[in-house]
């Protein structure tokens, strides 16, 4: 039985990396009858112990950790120079030196050894998907496993590693990409009924859903659940810088880019996307790595013009409520309009 059958509301509050994703945030999801999840990509394991240790002592209803898998090692590293010769300037400007563009697997073994060591409910992975091993050691400690495909081939493949559930990401969603490779353009709708039609695990449905005619929309075309990051963005609990709510809460435009990470995301459209993300080579983690230093400064500056500003598609229709009260209003939300629909359908008999 997945633990999406225990949740009062089908309400996944996604995880964001880089600070959004507090335990607080987590436990107020989940308390409140949804299902929170805390980020554990480009933290160390130590962070990742302490956070889930927080949680544990916030509330006793279920809850996720999200992993990070390491990519692919090879890169062009010659693009990735030249992009550093790019960015030094600005840098510069901003009193710092770009870091090493290194690889790295974001310390994946030591973080599936402590989630192994202390089982949570539920373990979700992004970037590719986990390896058998993974999937059935998680499954002995009693750990539910989650992974999130941006392609229907993907999904049939999660479901062979024996993944419990499959996390529907379309392109409309803020932050990375969470499959790979990261060149896909599916739009959520198409994926979810593409995936639905092929793929015998439960879905959750990500990607541009921030209100609840959008979660009554995916649990419509056969998600059993909606993952919503954005919409949490503005909540207190978050760790949502404050410029970093400002543009969440504007009317600007976003864009996918690699110019921050290496890696395509979608964030609010700013002077450094629009001056790099033609010339941003693909490599995850060498990029971020690079730019870590000069995004750090930006947000100790609060300069908005050049910090990262991880945003889906429909940002502006996220809202300044407590996370708890959020939940429960998107799922009233969502019952409210399945039921008109059900009555503006009953029209056409």
């Amino acid at each position: 039985m997945s633990v999406l059958s225990v949740l009062r509301h089908p309400i996944v509050v996604a995880p964001m990396a880089g600070g959004p994703s507090t335990p607080a945030l987590v436990a107020a999801a989940s308390a409140a009858g949804g299902l929170g999840f805390l980020a554990a990509g480009m933290i160390d394991a130590g962070r990742l112990g302490a956070d889930v240790a927080e949680v544990r002592g916030r509330t006793d209803r279920p809850f996720g950790v999200n992993v990070f898998l390491p990519g692919p090692g090879t890169v062009d590293e010659a693009a990735i120079r030249a992009y550093a010769d790019r960015l030094a300037p600005e840098a510069g400007q901003h009193g710092v030196t770009l870091g090493e563009p290194a690889g790295g697997d974001d310390g994946y073994p030591e973080k599936l050894a402590l989630l192994l060591a202390e089982p949570v409910p539920v373990v979700s992975f992004a970037f590719g998907l986990p390896d058998r091993a993974a999937v059935a050691a998680l499954h002995e400690r009693g750990t539910e496993v989650w992974a999130t495909v941006t392609r229907p081939d993907a999904a049939t493949t999660a479901a062979e590693l024996g993944v419990d559930v499959v996390v529907v990401q379309g392109t409309e969603a803020g932050g990375h990409r969470g499959g790979l490779p990261d060149d896909d353009d599916y739009a959520l709708l198409p994926l979810l009924r593409l995936v639905a039609a092929g793929c015998d695990r439960p879905l959750v449905a990500a990607g541009g859903v921030v209100d609840g005619p959008g979660v009554a929309a995916v649990l419509a075309a056969g998600a059993a659940a909606a993952q919503l990051g954005t919409a949490f963005l503005r909540c207190p609990e978050a760790g949502t810088s404050p410029m970093h709510r400002v543009a969440v809460a504007s009317s600007a435009p976003t864009a996918l880019t690699r110019a921050y990470t290496g890696k395509r995301a979608r964030g609010v459209v700013n002077e450094f996307l629009r001056r790099h993300d033609a010339a941003a080579p693909s490599g995850y983690p060498q990029v971020l790595h690079l730019t870590r230093p000069l995004l750090t400064a930006a947000r100790r500056d609060s300069d908005a013009s050049v910090a990262n500003l991880w945003a889906g598609q429909a940002h502006a229709l996220a809202r300044d409520v407590p996370a708890a009260e959020l939940v429960a209003e998107l799922s009233a939300g969502a019952r409210a309009a399945l039921a008109a629909a059900a009555d503006r359908s009953a029209r056409w008999g």
